[in-house]
């Protein structure tokens, strides 16, 4: 498992005050391989490359699957150009040692994390570049991808933790199903996950308020920070186009 806090497990609190995530269900699924998480809260696609793909190469994993890009959406330094040559030398160095790769596209996520209008825009903007950088490079590598927008029940409340923004154990539990099943298509044998909740540690109302209020807001200020520049542009870009038009001479008509 390669990726950042989805992969890690933050939004499915384990009994013992750590996280579980999808990638031990997935694991279970495949026949209880040995998991070797690798995955690393905050990481971005650089970080995949840089740390922990050469950890990946030592193990010489069977699968290898990839979350990871939602963090670099958020960053004012977001490059698609950047994250495709990083994203296809991580792929390209798994599958040259046999591994089989897997990775994910985006949903929408502002169907998940309600923001203001601009910082919506923007951050769809991003997350389709994203999507069009893993679409090409799984292209490109021939690797399985699972499309998250297009997992059933995606969008329900039930599938997200109090933070909108990480799976609750309901939704790694539909990542886990949606891989294993895409890891069979691709030959592999893997058993069905279970929707059904259990082994994990149950939130409410009271866990919502507090991450809102230690965690939520901050974050929001900090990302925001990082967004605005982005669509100030978008915002002022039309408004200097027109501005240019009205500045633009007249055409004068030569006479006959």
């Amino acid at each position: 498992m390669l990726g950042d806090s989805v992969g890690v497990g933050i939004g499915d609190p384990a009994l013992d005050g750590g996280w579980r995530g999808f990638a031990p269900l997935l694991a279970e699924a495949l026949g209880g391989p040995r998991l070797a998480n690798l995955a690393v809260s905050g990481s971005r696609v650089s970080g995949l490359r840089e740390v922990q793909l050469p950890r990946a190469l030592h193990l010489r994993p069977d699968v290898a699957v990839l979350v990871v890009g939602m963090n670099d959406t958020m960053r004012s330094d977001f490059d698609p150009a950047r994250l495709d040559a990083d994203l296809d030398h991580v792929v390209a160095a798994l599958r040259a040692v046999g591994t089989m790769v897997v990775t994910v596209r985006y949903h929408e996520h502002h169907r998940v994390f309600p923001l203001p209008g601009p910082l919506r825009r923007a951050l769809a903007a991003r997350i389709a570049a994203l999507n069009a950088v893993l679409d090409e490079v799984a292209t490109r590598n021939r690797i399985a991808l699972v499309d998250l927008g297009a997992l059933p029940e995606i969008y329900h409340p039930a599938a997200w933790a109090v933070d909108r923004l990480h799976p609750s154990e309901l939704g790694h539990r539909m990542l886990a199903r949606a891989l294993a099943a895409r890891i069979a298509e691709s030959g592999l044998a893997a058993a069905e996950v279970s929707l059904d909740c259990a082994g994990g540690r149950a939130t409410g109302p009271l866990a919502h308020w507090i991450w809102l209020v230690c965690k939520g807001i901050p974050w929001l200020c900090r990302r925001g920070g990082d967004l605005v520049p982005y669509a100030l542009a978008a915002l002022l870009r039309p408004a200097a186009a027109l501005s240019r038009s009205w500045a633009r001479p007249a055409r004068r008509d030569r006479p006959v």
